[in-house]
C-alpha cells in the first residue's frame, strides 16, 4: 500500500493544480521544465534558454514551430465556426476539403477517411471497426488482433493491450491486457504465422503494424516484412491496419510509409503530423474493401467522438499540408535521411552505444547503460541545449522538425557523444 503524504497541499500547489502525463509527480515537482515559444526546430524555456527540439515534441511538429500560417487558418476558422457535430447528415466545409485531401494522398484505391480527435482515438476506432466488418461479413467469432512486441498504439484502453510495450499496459488489474490481444516477434514473419494458425484464422481479425516501431525504438522493418505480413493476411483472410500515427505525413520521405515500403494496408491510421501538432486531430483511411462492407449495411456505424471533424482542427490540417506541400518538406527529408545515418553512424563506435537505427527522419541511439545513468545522460543533453528522451529499450529518441537543418542535426549527435562522455 503507498504510505499517505501529510504535505499534499504544499505538492497540489508546487504541481500547479495539474497532473502531468507519463510522469513521476515527485519528479514533475523537482525537474518542471515549462515551455513557453517555438521557431522552426528550435523551443525557449521561460528562463530564455534555448534548445534545439530533437524529438519534434512527441514526433509530430513536422513542420516545425511558429507557424502562424497554420495559427491564422486556425483563428479564422474559430471566428466563422469553430466547430459543429459531423454526426449523421452535419458536416462543415473544411471537414470535407480535409478529408478529400488526405483520401488524395492516400496510397489506396477510393478511401475514405474517418476523423477522431487524435491517435488514440483512430486505434481504439480501428479495433471496433475491424471487428464490426467481421460481424457484418457474418464471421463475428474473428475477433482476435494481432501486433508486434514493441510497438505502442496509444493509451485507450484497446490501444494499451494492444502495443507490445508491457509497462505501459501493468499495473491496471488483470494484467491490463485483454485476452483477444497477442504479441508477436518485431520482425519475425514466421512468428506472426505461426501464431495465425495457433489461434486459428477463423478467429483473427487483424494485424496490426506501426510500418517502423516508434516508441519501442525505432525499429525499421525488415527487408520483405511487411511485404510478409500482407501476402499473410491475404492468406488467411485478414485485415492489414498499418499505424502511421508516427510515419504518416512525411516523416519516412513519402506521405505514408505504406507507399515507401509498398504496402496496401486496408486501414491506415494517422494523427501528429497532419496538423504537426497544432490541434489535436487523427483519423482512419479505410480502404474500399472495408468501407464498402459498411455501406451495404443498414445498420449504422455507432461510433465516433464529440469532436470528429472539428472544423478548426481541420483548417489547421489543411493549412499543414499546405506548407509541406509548398516548401517541398518531403523532398527535404529524403536527403536529410543519409545525413541523420551519417552522423549517427559515428556514434555507433562509441562504449555506451549498443546500436543505432534509422528510417526517414526518425532515429534511436540504444545505449548499454541503466535507466538511471540513461536519465543523467537525457538531462545532460537539455544543459547543452539538445530536448530528447527515453524510448523503450534505452534509446535515446530522434525524429526533428522536417526544417532542421544539417547543422543542428550534427549539434544533436555531438550534444549525444558530450553527455555520454561526461557520463562515462
Amino acid at each position: 500500500m503507498v504510505a499517505a503524504r501529510t504535505d499534499t497541499a504544499e505538492l497540489a500547489n508546487a504541481l500547479r493544480g495539474y497532473w502531468p502525463p507519463f510522469a513521476s509527480l515527485a519528479d514533475r515537482v523537482r525537474n518542471r521544465v515549462p515551455i513557453v515559444r517555438g521557431e522552426g526546430a528550435v523551443v525557449w524555456d521561460a528562463a530564455g534558454r534555448s534548445y534545439i527540439d530533437a524529438t519534434a515534441s512527441l514526433w509530430y511538429a513536422n513542420v516545425g514551430h511558429g507557424r502562424t500560417e497554420i495559427a491564422d487558418a486556425a483563428r479564422d476558422q474559430l471566428a466563422k465556426l469553430a466547430a459543429y457535430s459531423n454526426f449523421g447528415q452535419f458536416t462543415t466545409e473544411p471537414t470535407e476539403q480535409l478529408t478529400t485531401r488526405i483520401a488524395g494522398l492516400a496510397p489506396m484505391e477510393n478511401p475514405l477517411v474517418f476523423l477522431t480527435s487524435g491517435g488514440s482515438d483512430a486505434v481504439d476506432s480501428a479495433v471496433k471497426i475491424v471487428r464490426r466488418y467481421w460481424t457484418l461479413r457474418g464471421r463475428p467469432e474473428k475477433v482476435e488482433m494481432i501486433s508486434r512486441r514493441r510497438s505502442y498504439h496509444g493509451m485507450h484502453g484497446f490501444g494499451t493491450a494492444l502495443a507490445g510495450i508491457e509497462a505501459n499496459a501493468s499495473g491496471y488489474g488483470a494484467e491490463g491486457t485483454s485476452p483477444v490481444f497477442v504479441h508477436v516477434a518485431s520482425n519475425d514473419a514466421e512468428d506472426l504465422r505461426a501464431n495465425i494458425e495457433g489461434l486459428g484464422p477463423d478467429r483473427v481479425g487483424a494485424v496490426f503494424v506501426e510500418p517502423v516501431i516508434g516508441a519501442g525504438g525505432v525499429i525499421p522493418p525488415a527487408p520483405g516484412y511487411l511485404a510478409a505480413v500482407r501476402e499473410l493476411c491475404d492468406a488467411y483472410d485478414l485485415l492489414f491496419v498499418a499505424d502511421e500515427v508516427v510515419t504518416g505525413f512525411g516523416r519516412v520521405g513519402s506521405w505514408f510509409a505504406s507507399e515507401r515500403y509498398e504496402i496496401a494496408p486496408d486501414l491506415i491510421l494517422f494523427a501528429k503530423g497532419v496538423t504537426s501538432g497544432y490541434l489535436p486531430l487523427g483519423g482512419i483511411v479505410a480502404g474500399q474493401r472495408v468501407w464498402e462492407t459498411f455501406h451495404n449495411s443498414e445498420t449504422p456505424f455507432r461510433h465516433g467522438y464529440t469532436y470528429s471533424g472539428h472544423a478548426a482542427a481541420c483548417a489547421a490540417g489543411l493549412a499543414n499540408l499546405d506548407i509541406i506541400e509548398r516548401e517541398q518538406l518531403l523532398d527535404r527529408v529524403r536527403p536529410l535521411e543519409p545525413i541523420l545515418a551519417g552522423l549517427l553512424g559515428e556514434l555507433a563506435d562509441h562504449p555506451l552505444v549498443r546500436e543505432v537505427r534509422h528510417a526517414g527522419l526518425l532515429g534511436a541511439v540504444e545505449l548499454t547503460l541503466d535507466a538511471a545513468a540513461i536519465n543523467q545522460v537525457v538531462a545532460t543533453l537539455r544543459e547543452n541545449g539538445v530536448l530528447t528522451r527515453i524510448l523503450e529499450g534505452g534509446a535515446l529518441h530522434i525524429s526533428p522538425p522536417f526544417v532542421i537543418t544539417e547543422e543542428q542535426l550534427r549539434a544533436i549527435t555531438d550534444g549525444i557523444r558530450t553527455s555520454l562522455d561526461s557520463v562515462a
